[in-house]
């Protein structure tokens, strides 16, 4: 690739993938009042392209986000941002200094979910590098996931659903939202390397260690000692969703098929009050975790969108104890080759999920220690002396796993087949 232009060979891999990905050239209508529907109308994608005097060492190191200059490395243009009737997605290339440079994408997420717009783009990068077509070709079939429009869905979260409908503890719920909202919030990032997470797993009983996965041990632990942090009333309800993609789950026949690019995901929620979440053994924030992402099944996926039917017109609730998190992970940003190799970043570029909400919603983030360590990186706001808190839990981590002695696996030789 050397000597060529970042910017221009993109772009003319990008007008490729939009053929077979033709739904992404069109616009967004309301049809019926409310009904979201794409018209096909072939107009295209917004392409940026920039130079910036400076080099990649200007973004930090370790490259997690928010990043300087966002806002110039994915350019607003005037017009774009609504949902109806602007283009689907924008893409910016940026040239760097060092010779380097950064491709920034903003979608409407009404559209794809991370996984539908890491496949879109791993076909623009199979195009770059010279492949005739995608080797994975896209599935539209939103019809998998439409909503019945039933009275009573199969699976309506009734647990979730009987919290939001009371008004319980109304005075704690109201001081945890006052705090949140006008308290000065601060932003800091934890990361959770090998031995982070493996002295998370020495805390939790035999049959834990082995079911749960490290996005369990880390969400657990997370929710856990955000709540300590916090402090809030020993009654105020703690919720903690957890988005779960239904993509190679244990689905009937009918699940999500290869090459799906919509969204496929749904928000399971853990519930619990804060005195049993700050009381019990890491262990109970953990299994909670793990019993909330395990009920997702094709089923359940079609309840949620029955539930979204029911209440359209409805304001989203976001009560005090509510918290999210999502694993940016999964979406593998990172593993995407333009030609030039893979990037020493790909992932969210915001820190929080909802900026006008920044505490709402955090992501796990792959990254690297000072060590050069793989781990994951968790940005996280939260009110000035509950960061504090926070952090301090963090070093007791931290002590812990200093004292942890990592097991290499045991590589045996592969067996010949008796075929």
């Amino acid at each position: 690739m050397g000597g060529k232009d970042p910017a221009h060979v993109i772009r003319e891999a990008l007008a490729k993938a939009l053929v077979p990905y033709y739904p992404f050239a069109g616009r967004l209508r309301e049809h019926n009042g409310w009904k979201l529907v794409v018209d096909c109308t072939g107009e295209g994608v917004l392409f940026v392209e920039a130079d910036a005097d400076v080099g990649l060492e200007h973004f930090g190191d370790p490259l997690v986000p928010p990043f300087p200059c966002l806002e110039e490395l994915i350019f607003d243009v005037p017009g774009s941002s609504a949902i109806l009737n602007s283009p689907f997605l924008l893409f910016q290339v940026t040239r760097l200094s060092c010779g380097g440079f950064i491709l920034a994408v903003r979608v409407n997420h009404t559209m794809a979910d991370a996984q539908g717009v890491t496949q879109f783009l791993g076909a623009v990068a199979e195009l770059v590098r010279g492949a005739q077509a995608p080797s994975v070709l896209p599935v539209w079939k939103r019809e998998l996931l439409d909503g019945r429009n039933q009275q009573q869905p199969a699976l309506v979260h009734d647990k979730l659903d009987e919290v939001l409908g009371k008004d319980i503890d109304a005075k704690a719920s109201s001081s945890i939202m006052l705090s949140l909202d006008h308290a000065a919030l601060r932003l800091r990032s934890f990361f959770f390397g090998p031995r982070e997470i493996a002295a998370i797993r020495a805390q939790l009983p035999p049959h834990l260690q082995k079911r749960a996965t490290k996005f369990d041990t880390i969400a657990g632990w997370i929710w856990k000692f955000r709540t300590v942090a916090l402090a809030p009333d020993t009654n105020e309800v703690m919720m903690l969703g957890v988005v779960v993609n239904a993509r190679g789950r244990n689905t009937a026949s009918d699940g999500i098929p290869i090459g799906y690019y919509g969204n496929a995901f749904v928000v399971p929620v853990a519930i619990s009050t804060a005195r049993e979440l700050c009381t019990n053994p890491l262990s109970y924030a953990v299994e909670l975790v793990n019993k909330a992402k395990n009920q997702v099944d094709m089923e359940y996926m079609r309840s949620a969108a029955d539930l979204i039917v029911m209440r359209r017109g409805q304001s989203p609730l976001f009560p005090a104890g509510m918290f999210a998190l999502s694993d940016a992970t999964r979406a593998r940003f990172d593993d995407l080759d333009f030609g030039w190799g893979k990037p020493v970043y790909g992932g969210a570029a915001e820190a929080v999920g909802v900026p006008s909400i920044p505490w709402l919603t955090s992501f796990l983030l792959a990254s690297k220690n000072a060590n050069g360590e793989d781990g994951i990186m968790v940005p996280m706001c939260l009110p000035g002396p509950a960061m504090d808190r926070l952090v301090e839990e963090m070093s007791k981590l931290l002590r812990l796993s200093a004292d942890v002695t990592l097991h290499q696996p045991h590589v045996f030789p592969a067996k010949r087949s008796a075929l």
